[in-house]
């Protein structure tokens, strides 16, 4: 079954700890490309266990601005590999994977007669053209247009009118959530019988094995693996010390809609003037505007939390400001997040990367195997973890004589991607978070009200508290605040909403 919990938990530690026979594939780090490697190898036939030293999606892939989108970012500095790539991806995200959880948004650019505009009109027409040739149809991401200038300010009703001669726009896929998507992964893979041990440290990994340590019992044990995968992302380097990565940090501001009159388009503002790096400030759930994103060095310790620096928030608001009526300032700003991306300088230096060096960092994914027949997978996106796992789980078959079946993840949909006709009478933010299964979260409760708002103004639902427990493998309150629900976000709406979620998780607990 689909079903993430305490119990599954337990259960998989157990199954591990009691056999001396190895597992077929052990991986390590339970973000979306870990459990994008899992949900690989167990869809052909291998054994497998994954392993994560925290919650799953509690580093890098819970912190990105909540895009599949096509690469047009790469395409601008010429990297067409990587831009079709991308483009191939989010078509089997939007169109098998996980079409619940992707919905496409239009992204506007506001024309004021700049010759940047051009330039990139160019740009969006060349990436509509990687749209085709991946099959992606009109009818779900239509391709780019003018927009009259009332039509561009009815969807971004602060933009600046001054001079503004309407919007050039295209579409991309934004994730409901980037967490949703690594949990539902993890789920579908535990459904074709991976082992998924979240609070679980691996230490002494190597190509056949590690000791893994319960972190809530305290026991460790030595497990034995024909294939092992580190999938550690920023903090690769410390299961693999001959891995060099070089993080570079990515800062989003969140700001109520209303302070941006609840727009229905994302807007999309040159930085400088830039080709390639842009501020956005997209619409997202629960009431909310994402305004990103920096690209910084982040050297030194790597944090479970990143934050960002009064640098990076004067960056975002000196960006997004010069394109509105009434300039932001940090009064306005209810919420900050920061990820850390996991770099490669392919360039060979030892002492770091500067921040004016990061465009030259390559954004493409790695997979290296170590002598020992560790395989390493990182770097890459969120919208190419499917593929980073298919190039894992084929380096590590070939360290092995193990045979297992063609990757199949294409057309592997994730729990709740089916349609359910129950959904009509469920609420719309529901749906939008569960798809399918909306109604099993509801039916599946046994918390009193369970259609009733958590907090008063926030649009999760009691039953989803519970669900996240039972289902979702959340173990404490963070787990639902931080990663489950994204209410903690908002400082003010996760102190809202504590009490009333610690009172649910307690009870589904006991």
């Amino acid at each position: 079954m689909a079903t993430l919990s305490v119990r599954t938990r337990r259960r998989a530690l157990e199954s591990l700890a009691s056999t001396a026979e190895p597992v077929d594939l052990l991986v390590v780090g339970g973000g979306i490309t870990g459990v994008g490697v899992a949900l690989d190898a167990a869809t052909r036939g291998l054994r497998v266990a994954l392993v994560e030293q925290g919650d799953l999606a509690s580093g890098t892939s819970r912190w990105s601005s909540k895009l599949v989108h096509g690469g047009l970012r790469y395409l601008a500095k010429g990297d067409v590999r990587i831009a079709r790539e991308s483009a191939v991806e989010r078509h089997h995200l939007m169109t098998s994977i996980a079409p619940h959880l992707i919905s496409p948004l239009r992204q506007i650019l506001p024309d004021r007669g700049e010759r940047q505009t051009s330039i990139l009109r160019v740009g969006m027409r060349a990436g509509d053209l990687l749209r085709r040739t991946a099959g992606t149809s009109s009818s779900l991401l239509p391709p780019p247009s003018r927009m009259s200038v009332m039509e561009t300010l009815g969807r971004c009703p602060t933009l600046s009118p001054a001079g503004l001669r309407g919007g050039v726009s295209t579409t991309d896929g934004q994730l409901i959530d980037d967490a949703r998507l690594v949990v539902a992964v993890a789920r579908t893979a535990a459904a074709y019988g991976a082992l998924i041990c979240t609070h679980t440290r691996a230490d002494r990994v190597d190509g056949r094995g590690a000791t893994l340590t319960d972190l809530f019992s305290g026991e460790s044990f030595d497990v034995g693996a024909r294939m092992v995968v580190n999938a550690a992302g920023v903090w690769s380097g410390s299961v693999d010390d001959s891995i060099a990565v070089h993080p570079s940090r990515g800062t989003h501001l969140v700001v109520d809609a209303a302070t941006l009159g609840n727009p229905t388009a994302a807007l999309t503002v040159p930085a400088g003037n830039s080709l390639s790096r842009y501020v956005f400030a997209l619409p997202a759930q629960l009431g909310r505007v994402y305004i990103g994103i920096t690209d910084v060095a982040a050297p030194g310790p790597i944090p479970d939390v990143p934050t960002p620096d009064d640098a990076e928030i004067d960056f975002l608001l000196d960006g997004i400001n010069p394109a509105l009526t009434r300039p932001l300032d940090r009064s306005d700003i209810t919420g900050v997040f920061a990820g850390l991306r996991p770099l490669i300088d392919e360039r060979g230096t030892a002492d770091g990367v500067a921040s004016e060096g990061l465009a030259d960092v390559s954004r493409r994914h790695h997979v290296r195997v170590r002598g020992d027949g560790l395989v390493t997978v990182l770097g890459g996106k969120l919208t190419t973890y499917r593929r980073m796992a298919e190039d894992a789980v084929d380096a590590a078959l070939a360290t092995t004589e193990l045979t297992a079946g063609e990757c199949v993840t294409t057309t592997t949909a994730l729990v709740g991607a089916l349609r359910d006709p129950r959904e009509s009478r469920l609420p719309p933010s529901l749906v939008a978070r569960f798809g399918g299964e909306a109604p099993t979260v509801v039916e599946s409760a046994t918390v009193d009200r369970p259609l009733e708002p958590v907090a008063p103004g926030i649009d999760v639902t009691r039953a989803e508290i519970e669900f996240a427990v039972t289902h979702e493998g959340a173990v404490d309150v963070d787990d639902v605040l931080h990663r489950r629900t994204r209410i903690g976000l908002v400082r003010r709406d996760a102190d809202l909403a504590r009490p009333e979620i610690e009172t649910i998780v307690g009870v589904t607990l006991a």
